[in-house]
């Protein structure tokens, strides 16, 4: 482990007048991060190629599960979730599930969708309703926990096949849950009010401003007046409008903004976002349309109040990679995933005040 300690020199928080100081530490040195989750103490993290770590943070002391360790048959993750009986942990093979009570592991395979059905690439449990969703490459599934039954959907828009593609799952305060797929959004109301439709789908053609060919959701972020969307940049010399990319947020009320290369953003694709008080943090990539590659771009901070983009420098942090893979928020600490380790970031002003998590819980049934 690294310890760096720094003064930015950017502004961070104008309304304090002060510059802050910030505190990293750097875990599992060149593991490929796709994923964080946590539960009380105890952060999770799925991996491309080491399996699962499991991080004490009162003991500070790191768990394995891996081929290496001989504790599991698996080494390659997307996503992970958790509660007090179980780990499911994403893979391009099946659901694999920890039974914490048996202390074993077990896969579970989906008969709907063909070999693809088994790409699972975003998990989200829901604790409330004590609800495991899996989004696979073909097909939505709902597991009841507590009854160890699972729910297929099949939510195929307008025959597009990319519509039911699942790639990120998050939720909207209590009460709305947000699926991204490779070409638009399912919302599902889990408290609709009179007069609304429990599921509703969402894609350019409606909204992201008509951009594009299509639009495919890479990461959500929420505040009570907007939602944010992270989309995907894929685009050919054969197809050059395939999928734009850019950063968009919505105001509820059907107007949208967006940040791109040319107004903020020196690149269009988003791989993830996270939001920490009155700040969105989003990982950021172009597409090489003739070479067909994605070239990382490290690191954006955005002031949601403001509009400025502070990019971030990486280079100064002495970072391995520009590849910002994924991020979450504990209420305390930034963990900042790239593909060749992991940051925990904690900023020691005294006067910050991460909201996110009171905010999420407190806000309720949004309007969206």
């Amino acid at each position: 482990m690294i310890k760096i300690f720094l003064i930015l020199i950017f502004l961070f928080f104008p309304l304090f007048g002060a510059y802050p100081q910030m505190d990293f530490d750097i875990y599992l040195d060149d593991a490929s991060i796709k994923a964080i989750t946590e539960e009380e103490d105890f952060l999770w993290v799925a991996t491309y190629g080491q399996g699962i770590f499991r991080y004490s943070k009162k003991e500070h002391k790191w768990f394995n599960f891996s081929t290496k360790n001989k504790n599991l048959e698996n080494d390659i993750f997307h996503a992970i979730a958790v509660n007090k009986n179980f780990i499911w942990a994403a893979a391009n093979e099946g659901l694999f599930i920890y039974d914490r009570k048996k202390n074993k592991w077990s896969i579970k395979k989906f008969a709907l969708g063909g070999q693809f059905g088994n790409w699972i690439r975003s998990l989200y449990y829901d604790s409330a309703e004590d609800i495991l969703w899996i989004g696979r490459f073909r097909n939505l599934t709902q597991l009841d926990v507590s009854k160890q039954k699972y729910k297929d959907f099949d939510l195929t828009q307008d025959n597009d096949p990319k519509s039911n593609t699942f790639k990120t799952i998050k939720m909207d305060g209590d009460s709305i849950m947000w699926f991204g797929t490779e070409s638009g959004v399912h919302i599902y109301r889990k408290k609709k009010r009179i007069g609304q439709d429990t599921w509703q789908f969402l894609n350019n053609k409606k909204g992201f401003k008509q951009e594009g060919d299509a639009v495919s959701i890479s990461d959500f972020a929420f505040e009570s007046g907007r939602v944010w969307f992270a989309t995907d940049e894929f685009v050919t010399t054969e197809q050059p409008q395939f999928n734009p990319g850019g950063l968009y947020n919505y105001n509820r009320n059907f107007i949208w903004n967006k940040y791109s290369r040319g107004n903020g953003l020196s690149a269009n694709g988003i791989y993830c976002l996270e939001r920490t008080g009155n700040y969105i943090w989003a990982g950021i990539y172009s597409f090489d349309k003739r070479e067909k590659e994605e070239y990382p771009k490290g690191l954006v901070m955005i002031d949601r109040i403001t509009g400025k983009v502070t990019p971030i420098d990486l280079d100064q942090l002495q970072t391995k990679s520009s590849a910002i893979t994924t991020l979450y928020f504990d209420g305390k600490d930034l963990w900042i995933g790239t593909n060749k380790g992991l940051w925990r970031l904690k900023i020691s002003n005294p006067m910050a005040e991460w909201t996110l998590k009171k905010n999420n819980e407190k806000r309720g049934a949004t309007k969206w």
